[in-house]
């Protein structure tokens, strides 16, 4: 149902975002929906069930196609891999009440204006609004364009020129009353499952927690005739004009900054409690959307929900104002919650294949099912008696509490790793994180500290670059341009008397030993802005060039343009600007004469050792007109370069020793930084990542021009020591020749983001075989980051990522598993948060991740036999028109199997990362033949025990001699005393076969959970899992007491028959046989990896995972990898001119 669509029912939601969906017009059908209500009724809710599953059943059963103009109800399906159903009602907003109130008509000019989304939504002439709502977002029918669109955030395609004029003084009151009701509160409602319905979700009551107080802020905003004004948040609509005041204000909603400027703490966001610095959109004649209109990272000028706003600066005498972009869940940190009530839906083989292992069951089940209906049907029992057995197979040999079986060893993963200080939101990752085979690190605050120490500095002049000034000499730094740029190109604060911001800039600062002040009201007189940073020279430096500089305005640090610049005044003198940022980028903005000749030679120098190298430069600027009205493109532009600042980039001390652990498990590392490549090189060299012997081969590649195809080449960098004095390590070189042994031993790829652009655009077919030894990726954008992580999935690795989660936002989404080193607990960055600032998170993930994956194939095989075995011991039972009592289903149920799946759960992670992984899927040749295996073993107890119970001599006599108490009460009332058992009432379950099966079933279940119980490698041993251990000894003492005690009442409750003593025995001897059988299965062949690998590589059998099948022809390549060769695109963008290359490459 559903391929033939009427026109105009199908359209797109989001088309082009990550959450596109389809979606299909329905409009309810009253005889449709009577007899789905009929059929509700007659079988007693299972109706309503079926529809809740299976969403799209729901609706095609109850309405018929339409228009989405004409629907009441909507089929949305999701546009991924997993083809996700769900529906919802078309609801309608009334504007009649602004009717009365506002004297709003049909004809009123912001009825009439249909610029805007919120207009052309509204229909007229009864002014109402037709709307869905799909997780926690409206989306309103827009009747222009015959689609429903998003509603809660400024339309995209707004320019800086049209949002100062629109909104630039903020909205009428009838505006924004239209908007509260189009738009809904300014709220990120997280409801509290009522005990009713569901017992109440921590994750529930932790995130009501986190919003509720965002929902009640008092924030001032200007309304265009009224003036400012007090509101509550909730209030609060996009267009919306904000006035910020004072510091510490959090922000209720997203909001673009049209004036003034802030610093903000977006630790929320990022993972970063770093202040950073907001600049106001400058009001441009271009057309463009706003966020098209630079080069430079639209989000500068966005102050984010959530976010923390330390400090906001007024430019001048005006205030500082924000336009709302965004409301309720549509915001940031809206965002960060709907990901995690509606977290996106994990590809994970074990999940599938669990499904389809129930699917197995139902077979199963259906099997008993004809073969009881035969049974009872032919021993004449009554059609009820018949209908209630067949329908209790189903419950025995499907069990119920499998899917939250799965789940427990990821509930106390995530306890486990609470306590590690690593948070997560998307607990479902736990069991991805047991299958990582690569590992992505950035550089800087990942493997090397965050808090730069300076260690020099390399001036220059006409004549070149001087002589390096060394901090740790303790001589002041010599004052001039070069001073001037460190003491005011950062984005520090003065906050209540302490200057805050970033490390590295922080770190520069007070290597100039200058100061920072605030300026004062008497600024004014020296036609300087009041309220602005001022740094100047401190007393001991003694005479100094220049009094001080105040700090006009800033273009801060954007990852993407890898620079920032600050335009100062100097007290009364000229008016400057300054560049700092990537040495290479910097260079590019400076007058070329200015820039030494030996500048690649002398930053190779310290980039090969390991250093951090930031490039300074500036220049003067006209001071004829105010600083907020020029333009970056004409600041950054004819620099004078002035030098490079040295920092020493310490490896932190966890970095080398998880590096070398990863390694050893055969987990792959490497490292995406936006730092140099030399630098990255050689940190990858230290800390482990790339080991001695190793080589590393450089590969660079270039854009097409003019009238060349764009290339790609291939060179050996090679470790030479490092020849001056001073504690150094190494520094590389580039070899020309080819070396002998370049076949040797292994070897790694480093590239740039710009080469790694230029083969993703124009050598396609090369770029999977790079990656497969790509390690060292520099100069790497967030864009690209995200890019690099996608190809790595599609060679099928399980990917990680680790980062800060400033600019790795995009890449900690992308992979499998985001790691993001944060002191917050959650982020919309990742789905995993460290607190720790250290990679030593990462193992600890995986460990947990694997003991998370193999608990869950214990329990996942534990209730698969505990069903097999009430399976079986039920329908032998049946052959004799028997069961097993309420009491003995109870006990098997609640006292044996219920306190096995707590408990069993309990073992921690091993402590060693293993060099292989658990099998990720629940169809695994080991893990099917040991299912199958132990139910075969179960099957045959219990046919023996079925068999040989019934030829025991006491068995057709009279029971008096064996246990008469016992017996007689029980035989009184269910046989004659010279009547066999079998020809008792069915109104009493005991029976010898009934209390033989039992006893064998019950013990059964206990002995399978010692069995199934993993330790190592990948779990702690099962000894050290004392709750469940104490747990087994308690369930088989009481099992055994039961057994052996001849208590009457006691067999009475449980519909028991007393059995001669040496029958218990035998009982005893069948357990303790299949226990020792089926451990001796499950460790010499089960758990045998040795014996598997010989019988994969008996049977041929070669990994299908596309990064196995690279290796393995890239190994039978002998022209892989090509040194001191030159490769060039063809017309169509693919080329290799190494024809033993292209030829494998057919072959694959």
């Amino acid at each position: 149902m559903g391929d033939h669509l009427e026109k105009g029912q199908h359209a797109l939601l989001n088309e082009g975002d990550e959450n596109e969906m389809e979606i299909f017009g329905y409009r309810t059908q009253g005889c449709k929906k009577a007899l789905c209500l009929i059929g509700s009724i007659f079988s007693l809710g299972i109706l309503p069930l079926v529809f809740y599953w299976r969403p799209a059943w729901h609706v095609w059963a109850n309405c018929v196609p339409c228009s989405l103009q004409e629907a009441d109800v909507v089929l949305l399906k999701t546009t991924d891999e997993f083809k996700i159903y769900s529906w919802k009602r078309v609801m309608w907003i009334s504007l009649s009440a602004l009717n009365r109130t506002s004297g709003l008509t049909p004809d009123h000019p912001l009825i009439t204006d249909e610029e805007y989304i919120i207009n052309r939504a509204i229909r007229k002439p009864d002014l109402k609004v037709r709307y869905i709502k799909v997780q926690k977002i409206r989306y309103v029918w827009n009747n222009l364009e015959g689609q429903f669109q998003k509603i809660g955030s400024l339309e995209d395609w707004l320019s800086s020129a049209k949002i100062h004029q629109k909104f630039g003084l903020g909205l009428t009151s009838e505006e924004q009353e239209i908007r509260r009701l189009i738009c809904g509160p300014n709220a990120i409602d997280v409801e509290i499952t009522p005990i009713w319905k569901l017992l109440v979700k921590e994750q529930s009551v932790k995130l009501h927690h986190l919003v509720e107080s965002h929902n009640s802020i008092t924030v001032s905003v200007c309304e265009r005739k009224a003036g400012v004004q007090d509101l509550e948040s909730r209030l609060l609509v996009p267009g919306d004009l904000l006035i910020l005041t004072g510091s510490r204000v959090q922000m209720p909603c997203d909001a673009i900054l049209i004036d003034g400027s802030c610093v903000v703490d977006e630790g929320m966001l990022t993972g970063e409690s770093i202040p950073v610095t907001k600049t106001p959109l400058s009001q441009m004649a271009s057309s463009a959307p706003w966020k098209m209109q630079t080069e430079a990272d639209p989000r500068r000028h966005v102050l984010f929900c959530g976010t923390e706003v330390i400090q906001a600066r007024a430019a001048g005498s005006g205030s500082v104002r924000a336009v709302v972009l965004q409301t309720g869940f549509n915001t940031a940190k809206g965002d960060l919650v709907r990901s995690i009530l509606y977290p996106k839906p994990m590809n994970f083989k074990l999940y599938r294949d669990a499904i389809r292992f129930l699917l197995c069951l139902v077979g199963t089940a259906t099997i008993g099912m004809i073969y009881t209906l035969c049974v009872y049907v032919l021993s004449g029992e009554p059609p009820e008696e018949v209908v209630r057995k067949a329908l209790d197979v189903i419950t025995i040999a499907v069990p119920p509490a499998l899917p939250a079986a799965l789940t427990t060893g990821i509930i106390y993963a995530q306890r486990r790793l609470k306590k590690k200080g690593i948070f997560c939101i998307s607990p479902q990752r736990i069991n991805v994180c047991g299958q990582l085979n690569l590992v992505c690190f950035d550089k800087t605050g990942t493997l090397t500290r965050g808090g730069l120490d300076p260690w020099g500095v390399v001036p220059c002049d006409q004549n070149g670059f001087q002589a390096v000034h060394c901090f740790a000499s303790g001589k002041a730094l010599p004052q001039g341009p070069l001073c001037a740029a460190m003491a005011t190109c950062h984005s520090l604060i003065l906050l209540d008397g302490a200057i805050q911001g970033d490390p590295l800039d922080l770190k520069m600062f007070e290597a100039t030993k200058w100061e920072m002040t605030i300026s004062g009201g008497d600024f004014h007189t020296k036609g300087m802005p009041a309220d602005t940073t001022v740094v100047k020279p401190t007393d001991a430096l003694g005479q100094v060039p220049v009094e001080g500089l105040v700090i006009l305005r800033q273009f801060p640090f954007s990852s993407a343009l890898q620079r920032m610049t600050v335009i100062v005044q100097e007290m009364g003198g000229a008016r400057l600007a300054f560049m700092k940022g990537a040495p290479e980028r910097v260079a590019s903005f400076c007058q070329p004469d200015t820039v030494p000749s030996s500048f690649i030679s002398e930053l190779q120098i310290y980039t090969t050792q390991g250093f951090r190298v930031i490039a300074l430069a500036y220049k003067k600027v006209e001071s004829d007109c105010p600083a907020t009205a020029l333009m970056r493109e004409k600041v950054e532009s004819d620099l004078v370069f002035l030098g490079l600042l040295i920092l020493e980039n310490r490896l932190k001390e966890e970095t080398k020793p998880v590096l070398e652990e990863l390694i050893s498990a055969r987990i792959r590392t490497v490292m995406i930084t936006g730092d140099n490549l030399q630098t990255a090189i050689t940190v990858a060299r230290k800390s482990g990542m790339v080991s001695e012997g190793q080589k590393i081969i450089l590969v660079e590649a270039n854009e097409a021009t003019g009238s060349s195809s764009a290339s790609i080449s291939w060179k050996l960098v090679e470790e030479k020591k490092q020849i001056p004095s001073g504690n150094q390590d190494n520094y590389i070189n580039i070899r020309e020749e080819v070396p002998d042994n370049g076949r040797e031993g292994s070897y790694h790829f480093a590239l740039s983001g710009k080469s790694f652009q230029v083969i993703s655009q124009n050598f396609s077919s090369l770029l999977p075989k790079i990656l497969i030894n790509g390690t060292i990726f520099a100069r790497m954008s967030p864009g690209q980051k995200s890019s690099l992580v996608e190809e790595f999935q599609k060679l099928d690795y399980f990917v990680g990522m680790c980062g800060d989660g400033a600019n790795d936002c995009g890449a900690l989404k992308m992979a499998h598993v985001g790691i993001s080193l944060s002191e917050q607990e959650a982020s919309v960055a990742s789905p995993f948060t460290s607190k720790t600032p250290n990679i030593e998170c990462v193992p600890h993930l995986i460990k947990e991740g694997r003991a998370a994956l193999v608990t869950s194939f214990c329990m996942f095989k534990y209730m698969a036999l505990y069903s097999m075995i009430q399976y079986v011991g039920v329908l032998l039972l049946y052959w004799e028109t028997n069961s097993l009592s309420n009491y003995q289903f109870l006990f098997q149920d609640l006292a044996i199997t219920t306190l096995i799946g707590v408990t069993m759960n309990l073992n921690g992670a091993n402590p060693k990362l293993v060099p292989f992984r658990p099998a990720g899927r629940l169809i695994s040749p080991p893990l099917l033949l040991s299912v199958i295996l132990n139910i075969l073993l179960s099957l045959a107890m219990h046919i023996v025990g079925f068999v040989l119970v019934q030829k025991q001599p006491w068995y057709l006599m009279e029971l008096h001699s064996a246990c008469p108490t016992r017996n007689e009460s029980i035989l009184a009332i269910t046989t004659s005393p010279h009547v066999p058992e079998k020809t008792r009432s069915n109104s009493t379950f005991a029976s010898f076969e009934n209390t033989t099966i039992w006893f064998l079933g019950t013990i059964n279940c206990i002995i399978v959970a010692l069995v199934f119980s993993k330790g190592k490698p990948f779990r702690q041993p099962t000894y050290t899992n004392y709750i469940f251990v104490l747990v087994l000894i308690l369930q088989m003492g009481l099992c055994l007491f039961i057994l052996f005690a001849d208590i009457p009442d006691l067999h009475r409750r449980l519909d028991l028959l007393c059995t001669p003593v040496l029958w218990r025995v035998y009982i005893l001897v069948m357990i303790s046989s299949n226990f020792v059988v089926s451990l001796a299965v499950e460790e010499t062949i089960i758990e045998n990896r040795a014996l598997w690998l010989a019988v994969k590589r008996c049977f041929g059998y070669q990994s299908k995972s596309q990064y196995r099948i690279w290796q393995r022809n890239l190994a039978n390549d002998s022209s892989w990898p090509p040194l001191n060769q030159i490769s060039y695109s063809d017309m169509q963008g693919v080329s290799y001119s190494n024809p033993v290359f292209e030829s494998n490459e057919e072959q694959l």
